[in-house]
């Protein structure tokens, strides 16, 4: 038995939050997935709402955990790029794209629905964060059926400030109160918006609503 399939044996006797924000993850992958499946040669190298990636390389990069072999492959890699992040995320998602076709990627991805894989520190809502956010940088940039509000609102309702930081974003006076569903991101000023409008201001793929 692999150290996954311990993961998902394990899954009966989680917490009921961590169990619901794990089913909320399965669901939007399986939802993705299913949408992947029908794009066409040309929207899998559209432009994404991510800067310089292509819809595959968005893919690519949220099929990363499931490719690695193992924590000490992925730190072996990172460290070659000085433990920069962000440049080592780049430059994967561009080598997976050299490698693998998009069909390819598509099985990656639509295999793995149910893995367990969560981000270092970020638990079970950092798992969904990662599945909304790259969702919306393609759904988004190919004007396909967006992620359920209620979905979007556990990812906010889990954004701190350590994730505002990540994303650069300021809510000095300002917090931003969903219209359609209940959560509120900051401690100023009242400024409502759409859940969707919310996360893709804080993470830097829109201007913040004002």
């Amino acid at each position: 038995m692999t150290e996954n399939d311990i993961l998902r044996a394990g899954e009966d006797t989680l917490p009921a939050e961590e169990s619901m924000l794990r089913a909320e993850t399965y669901a939007e992958r399986e939802r993705l997935a299913a949408l992947l499946a029908g794009l066409s040669p040309q929207q899998w190298a559209a432009p994404s709402l991510c800067a310089g990636w292509r819809v595959r390389e968005v893919v690519a990069h949220m099929t990363m955990p499931y490719r690695m072999a193992s924590a000490e492959e992925f730190q072996a890699a990172l460290a070659a790029y000085g433990m920069d992040f962000d440049r080592y995320a780049d430059a994967e998602a561009h080598d997976t794209t050299e490698r693998l076709g998009d069909a390819e990627l598509l099985a990656v991805y639509r295999d793995n629905v149910r893995h367990p894989w969560q981000p270092p520190g970020g638990g079970a809502a950092g798992a969904l964060s990662h599945e909304v956010i790259h969702g919306l940088d393609i759904t988004e940039a190919l004007s396909l059926p967006t992620v359920p509000a209620e979905r979007i609102a556990q990812v906010l309702a889990h954004a701190g400030a350590k994730n505002l930081a990540y994303f650069g974003t300021d809510l000095s006076g300002i917090s931003l109160v969903a219209t359609d569903a209940d959560v509120r991101v900051g401690d100023g000023t009242p400024v409502p918006a759409p859940v969707k409008e919310i996360l893709l201001g804080i993470t830097g793929r829109r201007p913040l609503p004002s």
